[in-house]
């Protein structure tokens, strides 16, 4: 495994580009072990310094950070949750796992900042390693050899292999989530949609709408199933996969319908393709399938009165023959032609 993976790290010299660059003169330091980044305080010092904006999302601000005491540069999310119930649930959610996870493709906890005492907290940091890119701005600069699909694929069914061996479900993975530096290893992030395996519980209501998710989500999720299980992850990967493979959402719909519909036509081309002719789907089936249902009416799909013959074997005789018969085929197209 470790010489697959020194293979395939060679290969992973081309995504150098993607990675996200740091802006300069971006933090100062204005003292009492604060540096301000963008407007905010981070206050993480004395051991991290020197600290260059990344991205933000819905409730927290990532930056790069040099750690003195390890030497290495490393990423440092601050949340800010505690106004909102939902994203205290989601930090809860996630520190809890990450800090019992131990997986390489896996993204890990190394330090947590937080002040001393419960009355002062209203910011805790997050202390991670820095991974240079994600999957999502990869895709958008370039399209990817089949070593690297083949290798990004592997690393996110290994990690999910162990996400799943410890009965827990991601559910929101997509290639933004999905970690990346340039020698090609990837680490699965952001668990604070994650839950516990268990299909006897009712999920229903547990993702609202949300553009960027839905695309990777599982038909079953928005038929308000009870009972999904581990599967919805598998069907996640499979929409990223698809997404690798041809640079592309692979159901970019617009609504819960309009997915679905995307969804219901790629089944029906699956039934349609498929390799073993014996199983292949037929044209009543295809009539039928729910893709088609708004237009489907077996009242209005005629068939023919009898099966079609032919007189004679058509391979067999020579043109002039061929010529003649096409003669006569077409005389009653002909004027004066009498049956």
């Amino acid at each position: 495994r470790s010489a697959k993976r020194a293979e395939k790290g060679s290969v992973g010299t081309t995504m150098a580009t993607a990675a996200v660059s740091s802006p300069p003169g971006d933090a100062c330091n204005p003292g009492s072990g604060a540096e301000m980044v963008r407007g905010q305080a981070f206050d993480v010092g004395p051991r991290y310094s020197n600290l260059s904006y990344i991205g933000e999302g819905a409730y927290g601000m990532v930056c790069s950070a040099y750690d003195r005491e390890n030497k290495v540069r490393v990423a440092i999310k601050k949340i800010s949750p505690f106004e909102h119930q939902t994203y205290c649930q989601r930090t809860l959610r996630e520190i809890k796992i990450l800090l019992r996870f131990k997986h390489e493709n896996i993204i890990g906890i190394n330090d947590i900042i937080r002040p001393p005492s419960i009355d002062q907290m209203k910011d805790v940091y997050i202390v991670q390693d820095l991974m240079e890119t994600d999957l999502y701005k990869l895709l958008k600069t370039q399209h990817l050899s089949n070593d690297h699909i083949c290798y990004f694929l592997y690393q996110i069914l290994r990690g999910l292999k162990y996400i799943h061996s410890a009965n827990v479900l991601h559910r929101d993975l997509k290639p933004s989530n999905l970690l990346l530096n340039t020698t090609c290893d990837l680490k699965i992030c952001d668990f604070g949609l994650a839950r516990v395996a268990d299909p006897d519980h009712d999920h229903t209501g547990f993702l609202t709408e949300y553009v960027a998710t839905r695309w990777y989500r599982a038909p079953e999720i928005m038929l308000n199933s009870k009972g999904y299980t581990k599967s919805i992850d598998i069907w996640s990967v499979g929409c990223i996969l698809a997404e690798m493979l041809s640079n592309r959402p692979i159901f970019p719909g617009k609504h819960y319908l309009d997915q679905l519909n995307h969804i219901l036509a790629l089944d029906l081309l699956d039934k349609m393709l498929t390799f073993n002719p014996h199983k292949r789907i037929e044209v009543e089936e295809a009539l039928a399938h729910p893709y088609l249902e708004q237009y489907y009416d077996p009242t209005d799909e005629p068939v023919a009165e009898a099966p079609f013959k032919f007189d004679m074997e058509l391979d067999d005789l020579p043109k002039e023959t061929l010529k003649e018969l096409i003669f006569k085929e077409t005389a009653r197209f002909q004027p004066g032609f009498r049956t």
